[in-house]
């Protein structure tokens, strides 16, 4: 399917609803606070998946005006557009039983005021994995999680989605908005845990690039590359392969194989209307040719980057380091 096929598409069951108004995954502190692969400094950490943008996607649950990556993610525009990602694995009849307190349209109307404001498939899922004593109390503690992630309170959003977890840990979106919660806030090991957990229980690689990042923040060099091989083999969505190759191009940078990431980044062409995932990448190149040196490329990329998104994170970093190569 072409790029621009693809952005047409409405959003899947396994999309997230964290996106709606354009915040991504991404760190607040607490790394190692090294230059991001999404867009210049992660600002308290090396994490770079951060700082405006949105996340490459999930089954999320968000309400309003949330973000996701690992999204994500990075640097885009907060436009609310999203992008399909791949299909869950999930079969979505699995699970199914007396003591689980299969989804019915009566019981929707019975469902606490905090839960009203989750999508049908998210209270459907949570449904068919979690005892009937404790669904109403988790869909309650997941709405607030999700309401407090699209506020920005990433603090909040862990506190309440640990709640959530005690409730149904068998749930893919409460592990989801906790991992990515958690690694909004910097919490790398707590969110490479649970971001782990939810792609084991929804077959999604969506959040893949974000389990590098954390990787990359940890300073655990040989796992991200694990990773790294692992996503090449599963795959996953146009936007998900592009931020993979961003975090470990970054990744080669950080390991001083320049070549390498010269590679994987390639020279991507200038588009008219780049999504996050094309930012961040032109950002990566552009970081990578004035490492070698080549100040025209590398002026070229940042060019591209000023005239999509003049508030860029990371801009007046990479001017400076254009201008020191």
């Amino acid at each position: 399917m072409s790029e621009s096929k693809d952005r047409r598409r409405q959003p899947q069951r396994g999309k997230s609803s964290y996106k709606k108004g354009g915040k991504p995954s991404g760190s607040s502190g607490g790394g190692k606070g090294r230059s991001s692969s999404r867009g210049g400094s992660s600002g308290g950490g090396k994490s770079s998946y951060n700082k405006g943008g949105k996340s490459s996607g999930s089954s999320g649950a968000g309400k309003g005006r949330g973000g996701s990556r690992g999204g994500s993610s990075g640097t885009g525009r907060g436009d609310g557009r999203s992008r399909s990602t791949g299909k869950s694995a999930r079969d979505p009849k699995q699970g199914r039983g007396r003591d689980r307190g299969d989804f019915d349209d009566s019981k929707a109307k019975k469902l606490p005021a905090g839960a009203e404001g989750l999508p049908r498939h998210v209270v459907e899922s949570l449904m068919r994995v979690t005892p009937a004593s404790r669904q109403n109390a988790a869909l309650a503690a997941l709405a607030a999680a999700a309401e407090a992630f699209s506020e920005g309170q990433y603090h909040v959003a862990v506190r309440k989605a640990e709640h959530a977890k005690d409730l149904a840990s068998r749930d893919a979106t409460i592990r989801e908005i906790l991992g990515i919660s958690a690694y909004r806030v910097g919490d790398w090991q707590k969110a490479l845990r649970e971001l782990r957990t939810y792609r084991r229980l929804s077959g999604e690689t969506t959040h893949m690039p974000v389990e590098m990042d954390a990787l990359r923040a940890l300073e655990r060099p040989d796992d991200v590359a694990a990773v790294w091989d692992e996503f090449r083999k599963l795959g996953g969505g146009p936007a998900v392969k592009k931020e993979a190759r961003v975090v470990y191009a970054s990744h080669l940078i950080d390991i001083g194989d320049l070549e390498t990431a010269a590679e994987l980044a390639g020279s991507p062409p200038k588009v008219a209307d780049p999504w996050p995932e094309d930012l961040r990448l032109w950002y990566v190149a552009a970081r990578i040719a004035a490492l070698q040196g080549d100040k025209l490329n590398a002026r070229r990329f940042a060019d591209n980057i000023l005239l999509a998104d003049p508030s860029f994170p990371g801009l007046d970093e990479l001017d400076r380091l254009i201008d020191a190569g």
